[in-house]
């Protein structure tokens, strides 16, 4: 198997194979480029915090030389990310009239346009810190920018250092001029510029950007918590004061100074990663709002509407006829919010459940549960309070929801809810009959304009009698569920796959044609991994599409030549997670869900994965999706025995992609209205959330 560690960092070098290539939107270039930087941010807080607590407990020489050399595969990383920004972003943008300035390019002009911006907008809101006898070294917070100043007393010649936040609320990017001399440059330059006004009296020898990423893994032992909201906002607190795992510094730092800041946080010199552009690549992405320059952007989208979604009030009839599909963000994420919003105005509709793992700040999803509340609906909302860089968020949605009379409860004690599952219950004439809405991505309505995803409707009676028993697991914490036909981690899920993938081996055996296909965010499980291996070896063709870390090996003789693993990045995050059975039984199995092939999916959270059992809906999926998939391979790089990627393509050549093709199915549909798509934001290659 390949190591997963360092399969992260080869899916980030793919992610910087987009900022570096020409045929990209230059913006996108730069948003690319700060995805990068925002993938390594938690790279480092979680999984190098890992590799490092385990290096301090271990006795095997092994551990450590692993460690080493993640590091070193990551200085490389960041040395190419900066490269890129250098070499080819900075003259790229130039040549658009796009200038972003280094401390040195500030010409007197500037410098007098940024005197007094500097001494109203932002010298109020800097406090510097001396580090002396009496005033210890401060804690510094997880991803903060700083900047450390050298400074020396003209009367004594004595030495001294400083350091000073530099408040997130400050724009990272400031514009100089106007018009045809329009250009940018970086807040921690301009405070740099005009730091000796912060030291009135001392001489600054020298100041230098810095930030530290420290170890943010929540740690929560749920059986000793009273009240598992109240823990979890502790422990977030507590974060800030996470181990130090990396250090990030302007390259013209002095040695001297870079040594004396790992010594004062306890770092070793191997997590010291230099920076000759701007220490955090992150905040680039804010020049592309500022800049104005849709030219140098993707082509705009709106998502579509069907026919079957353009009058919400008629969603529930349609729904009972038949199942309902959606592929996001293709198709507009509306219809979700409408189906929560009609259950709550629904005079019939009689109660509402639902999973929250991460939503928008506006969730108009949230709003909805509120006003079902209010409206007398009984509202269970199952919120996640573990989801990852949302702890607070979530806490927040589960505290107005608490408000408003819904049951909000934290689903069952050591696993993380991460399906994606809503229930309604409706008083019809023939008694109560229950709708779900089934998906593969968050109940997001922001992400689900830049995430691909599927959403499924459904009244099915056989299914949404699963979903009634999936929310009781949930609310009741059953013991030992049955499900008919969804798989659901823990209890049934891991099994169930490795059977799937067992009965395609079986048919192989036996003469008969069997295939495999899955789309996942991640491979990593290695009892699906062997699976997979023992089914390639018996004939079954296996086609594999994982965006990020993958550690199975294929192509190797004997043991994975029946396997084809390829990655698609692109304008959108392949978030959706589907899969195809060729032998299960009569037709071949679609299934959608929640999971990723990894150990935490099938073990450590409750999933779902969901069958397609409409003939209309399988018929779309097999000749619309899947085999757009296996036809358009422009966006794809398949993963070679080695560990390294290549185009499906020739070297320069760009073919037709999948999701470019997506787009032009969608044409044909009904745009959703301007006033209901919000402006598209944030990240497309992100690590799976």
């Amino acid at each position: 198997m390949f190591n997963r560690e360092l399969s992260w960092l080869t899916f980030d070098r793919r992610v910087l194979e987009l900022a570096e290539d020409g045929s990209v939107p230059l913006l996108e270039r730069v948003r690319f480029l700060s995805i990068v930087s925002s993938n390594l941010d938690e790279f480092f807080e979680i999984r190098v915090a890992g590799l490092m607590q385990q290096e301090e407990s271990a006795t095997h020489p092994a551990t450590r030389e692993f460690l080493q050399e993640v590091l070193r595969q990551a200085h490389a990383l960041v040395d190419a990310q900066q490269a890129c920004w250098r070499d080819q972003l900075l003259p790229a943008l130039a040549k658009e009239g796009i200038v972003v300035k280094a401390k040195e390019q500030l010409d007197d002009a500037d410098r007098a346009e940024l005197s007094p911006r500097f001494d109203r907008d932002i010298l109020p809101a800097l406090t510097p810190l001396a580090i002396d006898p009496s005033h210890p070294f401060p804690v510094l917070t997880n991803k903060g920018l700083y900047l450390l100043a050298q400074l020396r007393d003209p009367e004594t010649g004595e030495v001294r250092r400083a350091v000073v936040p530099i408040p997130r609320v400050l724009p990272r990017v400031l514009s100089l001029g106007s018009g045809a001399k329009r250009s940018f440059t970086l807040l921690s330059l301009v405070i740099e510029l005009f730091v000796d006004r912060l030291f009135p009296g001392l001489d600054v020898l020298g100041s230098w950007a810095f930030r530290i990423t420290r170890n943010s893994d929540l740690y929560v032992d749920e059986e000793e918590s009273g009240n598992l909201l109240e823990t979890i906002e502790d422990e977030i607190r507590n974060l800030r004061k996470g181990a130090p795992v990396r250090l990030e510094i302007e390259t013209q730092a002095p040695e001297e100074e870079v040594t004396w800041l790992l010594k004062s946080i306890g770092l070793g010199a191997d997590n010291a990663f230099r920076s000759a552009g701007p220490v955090n690549m992150v905040r680039l992405s804010s020049l592309i709002d500022q800049v104005g320059r849709p030219d140098l952007l993707y082509p705009s989208f709106a998502p579509v509407l069907s026919p079957d979604f353009t009058d919400p009030q008629k969603l529930y009839s349609r729904i009972a006829k038949h199942d309902l599909l959606l592929h996001h963000p293709y198709e507009s994420f509306n219809p979700v919010v409408d189906f929560i919003r009609q259950a709550a105005r629904d005079e019939s509709v009689v109660a509402i459940k639902l999973t929250l793992y991460r939503t928008s700040g506006d969730s108009p999803v949230v709003e909805a549960l509120k006003e079902a509340a209010r409206n007398g609906k009984q509202v269970t909302a199952l919120v996640e309070l573990r989801a990852r860089f949302d702890e607070l968020n979530n806490i927040e949605w589960a505290r107005q929801l608490e408000e408003a009379g819904a049951h909000v409860v934290y689903g069952l004690a050591g696993l993380k809810t991460h399906c994606k599952a809503c229930l309604v219950v409706r008083q019809e004439k023939g008694g109560l009959r229950r709708y779900a809405h089934l998906g593969t991505g968050n109940y997001n309505p922001k992400t689900a304009r830049l995430y691909t995803d599927f959403s499924l409707f459904t009244a099915d009676e056989e299914v949404t009698a699963d979903v009634g028993l999936l929310f009781n697991v949930l609310t009741g914490n059953l013991a030992k569920p049955k499900f008919k036909h969804l798989l659901v981690a823990p209890f049934d899920l891991h099994r169930g796959i490795i059977d799937l993938i067992n009965a395609e081996a079986s048919a192989a055996q036996h003469g008969r044609k069997a295939t495999i296909f899955a789309k996942v965010n991640s491979l990593v499980d290695p009892d699906v991994i062997k699976a997979l291996y023992k089914a390639s070896q018996a004939g079954v063709k296996i086609d594999l599409v994982v965006r990020g870390v993958c550690c199975l090996i294929p192509g190797v003789a004997g043991k994975s030549e029946n396997i084809r693993v390829r990655s698609v990045l692109g304008r959108f995050l392949e978030h959706s997670r589907l899969f195809r059975f060729e032998n299960a039984g009569g037709d071949p199995v679609i299934l959608m869900g929640s999971a990723d092939w990894m150990p935490r999916n099938f073990l450590r959270r409750v999933e779902c994965i969901f069958p397609i059992r409409s003939k209309h809906l399988r018929k779309r999926v097999e000749q619309e999706i899947l085999g757009t998939y296996a036809e358009r391979l422009g966006d794809a790089k398949f993963l070679q025995p080695e560990g390294a990627y290549r185009s499906a393509l020739e070297v320069g050549r760009r073919g037709p992609s999948a999701q470019d093709a997506f787009l032009g199915m969608a044409n044909h549909l009904q745009p959703e209205p301007v006033s209901a798509a919000p402006k598209a934001r944030g990240r497309s290659v992100r690590r799976p959330r």
